[in-house]
């Protein structure tokens, strides 16, 4: 499917080889080291993928990393290259041993290993842990740089660089699947952590035309390995309540170890799927980590049945409230509707405080369920009235760890635009979604103010995001909270990453709404939505009343025919290019 889309993209027939390089998917901490005349001057995590950690202290600890790049032919002033941290097995295996004997927490596996290890305060620790690295990547840099993929990885070597020697050039995707299928077997056989492969485009002139999605480029894909797989016995079915009134049942599992950590718990997402897996209270279930990640039960083994197992039958009263459950005709979640119900109220303020929303350190799930239960917080604007006095009289808390509380929440008051739509909890919204809105509305007033259609037009969100956008906005009892939460100090601010790209001087695009549609000969689409952006224009996704221009290129569609059915005026390629000019 990859080949094939990558060629759709290109042009090219499906009888046409590309070639392709494929690399190991090593599973440890994604790193980007900066380097200026040769001398490494930054080494940082890559995080939420707009900001990371500034861990350059301890990168200067690893021994297969250079303080300082050799030189090369064509060399230039500055050059950031990214790459992948991690812990061998048998260095794992020896720290576990270690920590086991000073009886200290032992690590689940080589990658928490190196991420712990690489955001250590004292980079005298680190430089004990023997972490390595494997590069495979240039980011911003005037070096000149050669043509393909296969040559940027000899290019790094060149540098000094570490360079996973597993990696091939392949001629095309035949010989790809037939290296997939070869090393489903032979990543046991290494001294590192390896879910899969990695495939990339070796012509890297096609990138540019290739493009990207809102979350990766077109010409690289990654291949997982199969998922590793445990049984064990399902002791009990627990309900969960969601944030947004979701009641999850939950497996109760005897402990298992499974790919780098034990099990315990596994989700058996609704009602339908324990009935269509027949899943029992008693049986031997298969479970596996779905994306390496959360547990799930895949199966039962029905042979080994013996009569005791029971069958479970789903409440038709919340577990937490006990208020009515409702089941939509629309959807196969069971929910419940009551908002004051303390499951959602704790699952909401869990999401509310994580990282990439109001980012509340140290407000943990023991001490939302006091806060909650006490009747101290019924909803987020009440933690901005929590004293220091009233968290220290808590069960597990004291005075510094109440001090580090208060003034966690005082610092979130300060959380970006996108941060704080995050956090609000909309149904449908994660955090890139919430970047765009951002970007596009500038401030939760204007979101606030928009119309279904308006917040539709937003890239990358569809007609059922807006619609639960547009509800929870109009919802009075929201809006209260909204402003219980401004009137509390809380006031979202921008950063580069929510800031539409700086217009230019006023233009044909200024404060326009347009649309893209076809393919324009001279430009990739995305070059094209910067370029009215540029002029100070914006360019929804879909034609509404609001739009002021349909730019149609070949191939155009259904929204050329929409626009016409609405008498919205429509510029071919010719005429575009010619606004763009200013003429």
């Amino acid at each position: 499917e990859f080949d094939e889309r990558t060629k759709r993209f290109l042009g090219l027939d499906m009888n046409v080889d590309i070639m392709y390089v494929v690399e190991l998917k090593i599973d440890g901490v994604s790193i980007s080291i900066r380097y200026e005349n040769l001398e490494m001057t930054q080494g940082a995590t890559r995080g939420d993928g707009f900001q990371g950690d500034d861990v350059t202290g301890n990168v200067r600890t690893i021994r297969n990393i250079p303080l300082k790049l050799r030189e090369t032919p064509g060399k230039g002033t500055r050059i950031e290259v990214r790459g992948e941290i991690y812990l061998p097995r048998n260095a794992f295996k020896e720290l576990n041993r270690e920590r086991e004997k000073n009886g200290e927490t032992l690590f689940a596996n080589p990658r928490n290993a190196a991420a712990g290890s690489l955001k250590l305060l004292n980079p005298a620790i680190t430089a004990t842990r023997p972490l390595s690295s494997f590069f495979y990547a240039v980011g911003v840099t005037d070096y000149n740089l050669p043509g393909t993929h296969w040559e940027i990885l000899d290019f790094l070597q060149e540098l000094g660089l570490c360079i996973n020697q597993n990696r091939w050039l392949c001629k095309n995707i035949e010989e790809v699947i037939r290296i997939s299928e070869e090393w489903e077997s032979k990543r046991d056989s290494l001294d590192y952590e390896t879910d899969g492969l990695v495939i990339k485009v070796n012509d890297r002139s096609l990138y540019e035309r290739l493009g990207t999605t809102a979350k990766s480029p077109r010409w690289v894909t990654a291949y997982k390995f199969s998922t590793e797989q445990a049984q064990t016995r399902l002791v009990d079915i627990r309900l969960q309540v969601g944030r947004t009134g979701t009641v999850t049942p939950v497996a109760v599992l005897e402990p298992v170890f499974l790919a780098g950590s034990n099990i315990s718990r596994a989700t058996l997402h609704n009602e339908d799927e324990i009935r269509r897996k027949d899943i029992r209270i008693g049986d031997q279930v298969i479970i596996e980590k779905g994306g390496e990640v959360i547990p799930k039960v895949v199966g039962v083994i029905a042979s080994l049945r013996t009569g005791k197992e029971e069958p479970f039958a789903f409440p038709d009263k919340c577990p937490e409230c006990g208020s009515p459950l409702f089941r939509s005709e629309q959807e196969v979640a069971i929910r419940c509707q009551n908002a004051s119900c303390p499951g959602q109220i704790r699952e909401r303020l869990h999401h509310f405080a994580s990282r990439d929303a109001m980012d509340i350190e140290g407000l943990g799930d023991a001490l939302i369920q006091q806060l909650v239960e006490k009747g101290l917080v019924r909803d987020f604007g009440d933690l901005y009235g929590l004293s220091m006095e009233t968290v220290a009289q808590l069960e597990r808390m004291a005075e510094k760890s109440a001090t580090n509380l208060i003034e966690a929440i005082d610092k979130s008051r300060k959380r970006t635009l996108s941060s704080f739509i995050f956090a609000l909890g909309i149904r449908y919204v994660g955090h890139q979604s919430a970047k765009a809105l951002a970007r596009h509305f500038q401030s939760f007033e204007n979101l606030e103010q928009a119309s279904k259609e308006d917040i539709e037009s937003v890239e990358g969100v569809g007609s059922v995001m807006a619609e639960s956008i547009y509800n929870f906005l109009s919802n009075t009892e929201n809006r209260k909270m909204a402003e219980k939460l401004f009137a509390a100090g809380v006031a979202p601010s921008r950063e580069e990453s929510d800031l539409k790209i700086p217009e230019e001087k006023s233009s044909f695009f200024t404060g326009k709404t347009c649309v893209l549609t076809g393919t324009l000969s001279s430009m990739e689409r995305s070059k094209a939505k910067i370029e009215i952006e540029k002029r100070g224009g914006r360019v929804a996704e879909s034609v509404s009343k609001k739009t002021d221009y349909v730019i149609a290129g070949e191939k155009a569609g259904s929204k050329r025919d929409k626009a016409r059915a609405l008498n919205i005026p429509i510029l071919d390629e010719k005429m575009f290019l010619e606004k763009l000019e200013g003429r």
